[in-house]
């Protein structure tokens, strides 16, 4: 009997994992991949993880690596006839892969809720801001529209959006970036999710309001206890918000683990040229950064082997040519902490206390 069979009957597809730790979120081996014109995109190509609650993951990697994606795919939101969706997604022991779309839907808001990208985007332009958290809402909580309208309003003043009960009736275009932000936080968490997903949550905004954002999302966490993911470029946001923290590059994660443990001793080559293109203003202003050469792969044609082998500078160092022709596997090089590489432990060791470590 298939997956779909046995959710078809009420029974779970799959045993839940016993390995978890508790985790509230549990993602095994999920692939997402694209039937396109072009060829198969495989956008996310077997990435596992756990987030336990009231901890926060960060998600971090260049454009293009499959953390929106990835995302996108725990809320359920690949749905379309060119998308295949494989592996599972445990949420509070429910699995989300092979369950009905409508109990998805019915999961979404509720027990989990995502801040987009671009809110200006994410939200309609013909409904005030009041009229769509109003909505969101109601989907869960069956009263009527002045007790959800202020539901709204207190939302909004809680996300610190001034004078909540006139902004209630504003558009999105009528708010400011970091405003607009708030309304979508707003909006996400009207329910009290218990998973809260954050995409690039303050992408385009100054770094004041940045700081504003991300202390917001801090403490309305350790309120709820949220479990919190946080999805970014930005590895000072990830250092400042993460518990535990993934690097993901062609739609695999090549290493994960204790936030501070892969800040302070990372063991993929990937994740120091990241660390090593980071602005920071204890360098000296005449050092310059060191970026990653080449470019990230296409996710139709991705290198064989590690994906990572036509940017790295140590692929020649295994013997055999085997980086260019293994896919390396996660394997653990400390507590809690897994690195795809090919290389020995006491190489990267070697090459990250005497090459990368001083001149970051």
């Amino acid at each position: 009997m298939s997956k779909l069979e046995k959710a078809a009957l009420g029974e779970p597809a799959v045993a839940a994992p016993s390995d978890t730790d508790g985790a509230f979120l549990s993602v095994r081996d999920l692939r997402i991949h694209f039937d396109t014109d072009d060829g198969l995109v495989k956008s996310v190509d077997g990435v596992s993880f756990d987030v336990q609650r009231g901890r926060t993951l960060g998600i971090v990697g260049e454009s293009g690596s499959g953390k929106s994606v990835t995302s996108l795919g725990v809320m359920g939101l690949h749905r379309s006839a060119r998308a295949k969706v494989s592996g599972e997604v445990w949420l509070d022991g429910q699995e989300l892969i092979a369950a009905d779309p409508d109990d998805v839907r019915r999961l979404r808001g509720r027990k989990m809720a995502m801040i987009f990208q671009d809110p200006l985007s994410a939200m309609h332009p013909y409904y005030s801001v009041g009229q769509q958290i109003v909505e969101a809402y109601r989907v869960h909580h069956k009263v009527s529209k002045k007790e959800a309208r202020k539901r709204a309003v207190e939302m909004l003043d809680r996300v610190g959006i001034p004078e909540p009960d006139k902004r209630v009736d504003g558009y999105p275009h009528e708010f400011s970036g970091g405003m607009r932000q708030r309304a979508m936080i707003a909006m996400a968490l009207v329910n009290n999710p218990e998973l809260l997903i954050a995409d690039e949550p303050t992408t385009a905004l100054d770094v004041t309001v940045q700081a504003q954002i991300l202390d917001l999302i801090r403490d309305l966490q350790k309120e709820f206890g949220s479990a919190v993911i946080m999805i970014t470029h930005d590895l000072g946001v990830v250092a400042e918000m993460a518990d535990d923290l993934l690097v993901m590059y062609g739609g695999r994660c090549v290493e994960r683990g204790p936030a501070e443990g892969v800040f302070s001793e990372p063991r993929h080559p990937y994740t120091w040229g990241l660390l090593g293109s980071m602005p920071r203003l204890d360098r000296d202003e005449t050092d310059r950064l060191i970026p990653i050469k080449g470019s990230p792969p296409s996710l139709i044609n991705v290198p064989s082997g590690c994906a990572f082998n036509p940017r790295c500078p140590y692929a020649d160092i295994p013997k055999d040519n085997v980086t260019r022709t293994v896919r390396p596997e996660l394997t653990e090089v400390g507590e809690r902490h897994w690195a795809a590489c090919h290389m020995g432990q006491e190489q990267r060791e070697r090459i990250w206390t005497e090459e990368i470590a001083p001149k970051l």
